[in-house]
Formats: C-alpha cells, structure tokens, sequence
C-alpha cells in the first residue's frame, strides 16, 4: 500500500487537508500556483514539504482530473 499524499484529521489544523506528515495545507500550494509562484518557491516557504510529495499531488490531480472527462 502506498503512503498517503494528503491527509485530514480533526485534531491536525482542524480536519483541513493536509501534505501528510506536516501541517502544510494543499491550498497552500494551490494558492501559490495560482499566484504564479513555482513549486520551488512554495518549497521553500514550507521545507516540511517534499518535492516527491508536490508532484505527487500534481499527478494525482491531473490523473483525476482525466478521469472526469474521459
């Protein structure tokens, strides 16, 4: 079994998702996309983070996102 990317849990920044093992919310890093920040700029406010971890969300995504319209 794979190790979770995201995680909510009530008693971790109030149930709001979350990268696992850190209280960084994915927001967060879709907030800074969406601001025309990169990746490398939102890693580096937020070390607890993993570029592994990053684009496996990204990956995740887009794979869901396919899912939907194929």
């Amino acid at each position: 079994m794979k190790e979770p990317i995201i995680t909510a849990a009530p008693e971790v920044m109030g149930g709001t998702p979350v990268f696992a093992g850190t209280r960084v919310p994915v927001q967060t890093l879709v907030d800074y996309l969406k601001g025309g920040d990169s990746i490398g700029d939102f890693l580096q406010g937020f070390p607890t983070v993993s570029r592994e971890q990053v684009l496996a969300f990204l990956q995740e995504a887009e794979e869901q996102i396919i899912n939907l319209v194929a």
